[in-house]
């Protein structure tokens, strides 16, 4: 019995500090209730602790808590997905296209299977960066697929309207996206740079248009046609779907795509598609790169083939890394650390290239033997077309010497540019100077520099010149062609002159002969 009376009194202690419990996390401060509605009270009275108020304990029978109190709805799997794809499909919320168009670009997929692996492949360097940056913007998991549309997952496809990259940006539409552009890197074709921007573009549009189909065909078509679309049907009191606007036939079929796409993915059984396994982890990590280094050295230290690193780095054009401008290169995930490591120990250049701004416009020839290089390596490594001239202030890759074995600085790496004119191929020719002409005045009528004249003839730039004195121009191969064509036709038309005016001269004279002749056989005056 007593055991008993002990029980039930540590079983009221129990449920008085539960009730205490309770009172204080229900308590609502300043005495508003969860609605904000106020109710009357008597004036809290302080415990003994002095730290709030007695507890009120609850009165009568206690209410049972069972399973039809608490909220309904599904229970999120805590397990992980299995492969990359099985995330993506737990990521699918874009409101599905169900027409023929759809079912037309699922047989299309289908009819290739060889296609489908290449593609699927190829993502798999690429992929997993893109889901994790479209879960961490809460973005439809569709958009993770939109590669497979633009360029089949290839960084370095272009199309015939110069869009570029695996995500296709536009020149002027990657530059509002600050991907740079320029002839040492391509931003376009950066895996990580020319994701965020899509992502950014997507999501911009997507605020514009309330509707991701319609983003989509913006993505596609341009917001500025988009939107008159949209005009044209409000005023004609249409509706304003993706599937009730009128569109090109590339954008008709660019949802429907991307919908076949997503379909395939979602349910590779029921098609009897077969997709590569894509582990959920990362392929590539970020490595920062400091100095300048040479592509082949990067590759050489990390364990890999140049054309990995170039799969991983496609924004990449040149033969080396320039750190002012890429200050990050991606590496298979392993052969980073690889790398890492290597790069301690590494005690050799890690740059055999530079960038050197060319100071004035000059043939390639003259800036491959200021530079100590052959002409045709330049050409090579800049890809300078034959028969040109490079412009004053662009920025030629060149090996590292002397004065010029430094990094490339911010400002070259980000704006680097190359400029080229025809190459002008010079004759010397020589000229007679007219009667009271200077050398300026000689210049100005060839529309030559007088200081290569006075340079040309060891002269002074304000010489004065004799009538009929020689002086040696450097003109285009043209001009000099056509100077001494007309040298050689005045010529000739003086000869012509001197040789009528003897053929008259000589004909008066047969003519005049009979008559002189008769007057002496006459006698006559």
């Amino acid at each position: 019995m007593q055991a008993l009376f002990r029980h039930r009194r540590c079983l009221s202690a129990a449920l008085a500090a539960l009730a205490l419990f309770i009172s204080g996390c229900a308590s609502v401060p300043g005495g508003d209730s969860p609605t904000g509605a106020s109710t009357p009270s008597a004036a809290p009275q302080v415990n003994r602790s002095g730290f709030g108020t007695d507890p009120v304990l609850p009165s009568g029978p206690l209410s049972q808590i069972g399973t039809a109190s608490m909220p309904g709805g599904s229970v999120a799997s805590l397990a992980a997905p299995a492969d990359l794809w099985e995330r993506i499909r737990r990521g699918l919320s874009m409101p599905d296209l169900d027409n023929e168009l759809v079912r037309d670009h699922e047989r299309w997929y289908l009819n290739r299977p060889d296609y489908i692996q290449r593609m699927t492949e190829r993502s798999s360097r690429y992929l997993f960066h893109i889901v994790e940056e479209i879960e961490r913007r809460n973005l439809p998991m569709e958009l993770a697929l939109l590669p497979f549309i633009e360029s089949a997952f290839n960084p370095q496809a272009v199309s015939s309207a110069r869009a570029a990259g695996m995500w296709q940006f536009m020149p002027a539409t990657g530059a509002s996206f600050d991907l740079k552009q320029n002839v040492f890197r391509d931003d376009r074709r950066d895996v990580l740079a020319s994701t965020r921007a899509a992502l950014d573009y997507l999501q911009q549009l997507h605020a514009r248009f309330g509707d991701w189909h319609l983003a989509l065909a913006a993505y596609n078509w341009g917001q500025g046609n988009v939107n008159r679309a949209i005009t044209r049907n409000q005023r004609a009191g249409l509706p304003t779907g993706y599937a009730d606007l009128t569109m090109p036939a590339e954008t008709r079929h660019y949802v429907p795509k991307l919908q076949a796409v997503k379909n395939i993915v979602a349910r590779p059984q029921a098609f009897g598609a077969t997709l590569p396994a894509i582990g959920n982890h990362p392929f590539f990590d970020m490595v920062t790169v400091e100095r300048d280094m040479d592509v082949a050295v990067i590759a050489r230290l990390a364990g890999i083939s140049e054309n990995d690193f170039r799969a991983l780095n496609p924004s990449l054009k040149q033969p080396v890394v320039m750190a002012a401008g890429t200050p990050t290169v991606l590496l298979p995930w392993d052969n980073a650390v690889i790398f890492q490591q290597n790069l301690a120990r590494h005690d050799g250049p890690l740059a055999t290239w530079t960038a050197w701004v060319v100071p004035s416009t000059m043939s390639v020839a003259q800036a491959a033997s200021k530079l100590g290089m052959s002409e045709s390596e330049l050409r090579s490594v800049n890809n300078i077309p034959p028969r040109m001239q490079v412009r004053a202030g662009s920025s030629l890759l060149v090996h590292r010497t002397g004065a010029r074995d430094r990094d490339v600085p911010v400002h070259v790496a980000d704006n680097a540019m190359l400029a080229l004119q025809p190459d002008v191929v010079l004759r010397r020719t020589t000229v007679k100077a007219r009667k009271g002409e200077t050398l300026a005045s000689l210049a100005r009528r060839y529309k030559v520099p007088v200081a290569s004249v006075a340079e040309w003839n060891k002269l002074s730039a304000g010489a004065s010149l004799k009538a009929g004195q020689s002086v040696t121009l450097m003109l285009p191969q043209r001009a000099a062609v056509a100077k001494a064509g007309g040298t050689r036709k005045k010529a000739a038309t003086r000869t012509a002159r001197t040789q009528a005016k003897g053929k008259t001269t000589t004909a008066s004279s047969r003519k005049a002969a009979p008559t002189t002749r008769t007057r002496v056989a006459t006698g006559k005056p």
